[in-house]
């Protein structure tokens, strides 16, 4: 039987997008984005906010990196990812984290804040160069 790790979450930015360079000039984008879930208890709706934080690797962190910002709303296409290392005190930390392999950006303004007009990257065209660090 096969495995399945699929990530699928629409959400708001909490923050803008760090765009960073690995030592041999990978790109790498990181920032947070929190979804929320809704539900009725009889007549009371209910909701929940998640936090999650994701990354995005080459010409897709690019782009996060250029044109998303905080409180945008996104769509991300993904998997999960555990990392863990170290702390100066010795205590093993974890951290899991969404990589995007994918983003459409949802909002309805057309131009980016320096003017340009931006175009909508569907499923498949902006995450094709994701990066796997340990490969």
């Amino acid at each position: 039987m096969r495995s399945v790790n699929k990530v699928i979450l629409v959400g708001n930015l909490t923050r803008d997008p760090e765009l960073k360079q690995t030592t041999n000039g990978q790109s790498i984008v990181t920032f947070g984005l929190a979804t929320n879930r809704e539900w009725m208890v009889g007549t009371e709706k209910k909701s929940l906010a998640e936090y999650h934080n994701i990354a995005a690797w080459g010409t897709l962190a690019e782009i996060c990196g250029r044109y998303l910002r905080k409180g945008k709303l996104v769509y991300i296409d993904g998997y999960l990812k555990t990392r863990s290392w170290d702390s100066p005190e010795g205590v093993k930390i974890f951290r899991t984290e969404i990589v995007a392999t994918d983003m459409i950006m949802l909002d309805k303004r057309p131009k980016d804040s320096e003017g340009e007009a931006f175009s909508e990257f569907l499923p498949g065209e902006g995450g094709s160069e994701t990066f796997d660090p340990e490969n």
